[in-house]
């Protein structure tokens, strides 16, 4: 399968991209979670299973395997990293693609097919985060606390009760089977720095909510969401389902990973939806 790997100049930034597949297929590019990450864990959870489609996997500024920036809140936000799919898209030359997300990672794939609506063929969101005081109310009822408020209250609440990886942990995974999967991938793999996340906090990512943002969205996503995902199912992703009058699929017995926790059924559903949309 044809693959090209580089550091990829995109206005202010380089962006580490691997340009997977035929030139000439539908075109999609995989906007990772965070915020930070890298798109090395879709990747891996895809396999061949995309080998009919121009694949753009890539690193988001500042993250994984991209250059890191320096520690300037100015130089992450969701604007920036619209401007950079859009950047990324037209130095690739394509002329549209579809964008597939995975929890943070919804939030500026939607802002894109907000603004470009005329470059998207499809939106496909795993396991959405798009209303983050509520994500930080599920870790504080994770935590323990007791009637926790919404926003950074809920979050430090959540701190002070807890330990974020563990409480994290938590809401992600409905076996341990899929949390020392998911461990064992990312000791093969780049994870970089935790600079964006920390920029992003900053910039107020505990207080974002985006769904008056969904409302006569112009690109109607489809939402794939594990069953026990604490972090996105029912709420966020229920949220993004009807307010944009998207589709959803709910994977049984699956996560916020559920390529790690249900790999088939997630791969059917996935190539389904790509193939109803592209």
């Amino acid at each position: 399968m044809r693959e090209e790997v580089e550091l990829l100049r995109v206005g202010e930034v380089e962006l580490y991209v691997e340009d997977t597949g035929p030139l000439g297929a539908p075109a999609l590019a995989v906007v990772h979670g965070g915020p930070g990450g890298s798109s090395y864990l879709l990747r891996e959870g895809f396999g061949e299973a995309l080998e009919d489609y121009r694949v753009i996997y890539f690193d988001q500024r500042g993250s994984g395997r991209s250059p890191e920036l320096p520690p300037e809140p100015h130089l992450f936000t969701i604007d920036a990293l619209v401007e950079d799919l859009e950047g990324l898209r037209e130095e690739l030359n394509i002329e549209s693609w579809g964008l597939i997300a995975h929890d943070f990672g919804a939030v500026p794939a939607l802002e894109y097919a907000r603004r470009f609506p005329d470059r998207i063929s499809h939106v496909l969101l795993i396991a959405p985060w798009v209303h983050f005081p509520k994500l930080a109310r599920q870790l504080a009822k994770a935590a323990g606390v007791i009637d926790p408020p919404e926003g950074f209250e809920a979050l430090e609440a959540a701190l002070r009760a807890g330990d974020p990886k563990l409480l994290f942990d938590q809401l992600f995974f409905p076996t341990q089977h899929g949390r020392l999967e998911l461990e064992w991938q990312l000791e093969g793999g780049p994870w970089g720095s935790d600079r964006p996340a920390q920029m992003m906090v900053l910039n107020g990512l505990w207080e974002l909510d985006y769904t008056p943002f969904l409302l006569r969205h112009p690109r109607p996503p489809s939402v794939l969401v594990g069953e026990v995902d604490g972090s996105s199912y029912p709420e966020q992703a229920e949220f993004v389902a009807d307010l944009t009058s998207g589709t959803l699929e709910v994977i049984p017995q699956a996560g916020h990973y559920p390529w790690i926790d249900q790999p088939a059924i997630f791969l059917e559903l996935l190539l389904e939806h790509l193939s109803l949309q592209i």
